[in-house]
């Protein structure tokens, strides 16, 4: 099958070659794009579910077998269901009876929970479309680029976020909750009295270490593990803070590492206890939003309409046209593409790493709580030293990226050498519970013991280009490559590029300027205008406003993003210049 396979896709290949040449013309040239995204490799799927049918199809099978009417054959037998009916009937008026007496106390029975149903691998197909994967795995800073330029650009009126409730750690082989903020520290169980006095101390003074060199001057050539030390702290907050509050590496210099935990710090407060946001939906939520917003402004999407070659000018060395999959030929003074559909002959000067990426379907959290629905970001230190870290984003139902009664389960690490799958199964058998085949049961009284039960999984690695130089790639002059994502928790790089590509070309435009709100658009003349900077030409009046979800507005010296806090909670922070957010509840 792979064999006939790769002869169709040869066959393919050359017949489209066929089309290009007739498409180009005299001084011309085609540079061929790849036909799929070679920037994800080593896939592996692994379904641990039950194949079983659901049990609600069993039941109606069941339910359908025994209302079939049966006929009685002789006198015989219709005497004998009269009989039956009788005493039915009179165990139905004892029950009725006993059951008035009872109704006031209900047995210890009818008081119990009702079980789980079994997920079933027929469950999740079924269910499949309330499952949003995301290649990329990252979580927005509530004071990072992205969140900036959402506000910004207004174009967070198109979206809706929740706020990760909590941030947990892996230590001493269990998974604890970190506490980050001040009332997080004052109301740990984990942390002794002398434990917190210090860990505030160091906090306070990361928030404005600039001011005080004095303090780690001795140490900037040094690791900020070995800043850590010195500074009298325990094992327990070392490891809080360099892990789970900085997030990087022990070998990572003490200046990075305070940056890091001083963001982490400033980022605290605006829109909920921890520092981060998700989109509802996924983080694909976030390119549509500014696509919705492109379009409503002239920008054209041709779907299903993949690039297949480039067109060059022989003399200029320039991209003129490009040739898409249906053979039209589509005039363009430049091109953005991402690196993964670059052909290997204009890549082989680049230098890339890789990272390791796995995508789990669970059961349940992995830390249980009174709540379901929790978002968690989990950082689990490096088995080996030297090794990498891995970093866990567990998002429930209510993130609208998997079916109730489920969790989905991103784990990230740059990759050491191997696969994906020989990187992070590790961290999975530590802190999962695989079963040996589909469906397998776990031994009564170990649920608890054991961590939720991984019903799917999927394992692949990501060429992390992030670090490429453009000049390595051979590649016309106005063809602009954008990176892969990088290993990040934050999308801060990303935001450069793009604007950085932007400058190249439109050098005199702002980038991403505030879109002006549908009752600030004035209708004059033929079309309607929009007041907002960069918008002097005539926008169309339809969809100007937000289609989706509960949107929040910006105006002119305020920001608004709305974020979701629990499972029906909304809040709408609205800042003015120098102001403090508020949270309004919203239902």
């Amino acid at each position: 099958l792979a064999c006939l396979l790769c002869q169709q896709a040869g066959q393919s290949e050359e017949a489209i070659r066929e089309d290009w040449k007739e498409k180009l013309e005299e001084g011309e040239e085609a540079l061929a794009l790849s036909s799929m995204d070679t920037s994800i490799s080593n896939l592996e799927v692994f379904c641990y579910a039950s194949e079983e049918p659901e049990e609600e199809e069993v039941n109606e099978a069941a339910a359908a077998a025994w209302s079939v009417p049966q006929t009685p054959d002789s006198e015989g037998e219709v005497e004998r269901c009269l009989l039956e009916s009788s005493s039915v009937e009179e165990e139905d008026q004892t029950e009725e009876t006993q059951g008035e007496a009872q109704q006031a106390s209900p047995s210890p029975a009818e008081r119990q929970p009702e079980p789980k149903k079994k997920i079933t691998y027929t469950k999740i197909v079924k269910e499949g479309r309330r499952f949003n994967i995301d290649l990329v795995s990252k979580l927005m800073f509530s004071r990072g680029s992205l969140v900036d330029l959402l506000i910004k650009s207004n174009v967070s009126r198109y979206a809706e976020f929740k706020n990760v409730t909590r941030i947990l750690t892996y230590r001493n082989g269990k998974v604890e909750q970190v506490p980050c903020s001040r009332a997080d520290v004052f109301g740990s169980k984990q942390l002794t009295v002398v434990e917190k006095r210090m860990l505030m101390k160091f906090l306070t003074f990361c928030l404005d270490f600039e001011q005080h060199q004095e303090e780690y001057q001795d140490f900037s050539e040094h690791s900020f593990w070995d800043f850590l030390q010195t500074k009298k702290l325990t094992e327990n907050l070392q490891h809080f803070i360099l892990h789970s509050i900085a997030m990087v590496i022990p070998e990572v210099g003490t200046v990075e590492g305070l940056r890091a935990t001083q963001h982490f710090l400033r980022c605290l407060g605006r829109y909920g206890n921890t520092p981060f946001l998700f989109p509802l939906y996924g983080l694909g939520e976030i390119p549509q939003c500014f696509c919705r917003m492109c379009a409503v402004f002239g920008g054209i999407y041709c779907l299903r309409h993949s690039v297949q070659c480039l067109v060059l000018d022989k003399e200029s060395g320039k991209c003129k046209a490009v040739i898409d999959t249906h053979g039209q030929r589509i005039s363009c003074s430049h091109f953005v593409v991402e690196d993964g559909y670059i052909g290997a002959d204009q890549r082989k000067n680049t230098d890339s790493r890789q990272i390791s990426r796995a995508v789990l379907i669970t059961d349940r959290s992995i830390l249980p709580s009174d709540s379901e629905q929790q978002i968690s970001l989990v950082t689990v230190p490096p088995v080996e030293p030297g090794g990498p870290l891995v970093r866990i984003i567990e998002l429930c139902s209510s993130t609208m990226t998997c079916m109730l009664d489920t969790y989905l389960v991103h784990l990230t690490c740059s990759s050491a050498s191997g696969s994906a799958q020989e990187d992070l199964a590790p961290v999975v058998s530590r802190l999962f519970h695989t079963p040996a085949s589909p469906g397998e049961e776990p031994a009564e009284g170990t649920e608890e013991s054991r961590g939720p039960t991984v019903l799917w999984a999927l394992y692949f690695n990501m060429r992390d280009t992030s670090a490429v130089d453009r000049s390595s790639y051979d590649l016309p002059s106005n063809v602009h490559v954008c990176a892969s994502p990088d290993t990040a928790l934050g999308s801060d790089h990303s935001i450069k590029l793009a604007e950085a590509v932007f400058r190249q070309l439109l050098p005199d435009e702002e980038f991403c300027p505030p879109a002006p709100n549908p009752e600030d658009i004035i209708y004059d003349g033929d079309g309607p205008q929009g007041e907002g900077p960069g918008f002097e030409e005539a926008a169309p009046a339809e969809g100007a406003g937000a289609q989706g979800g509960e949107s929040t507005g910006r105006q002119e010296g305020k920001e608004a993003v709305g974020a979701t806090k629990g499972a029906g909670d909304s809040v709408t922070p609205e800042t003015g210049a120098g102001d403090e957010p508020s949270p309004t509840s919203d239902e």
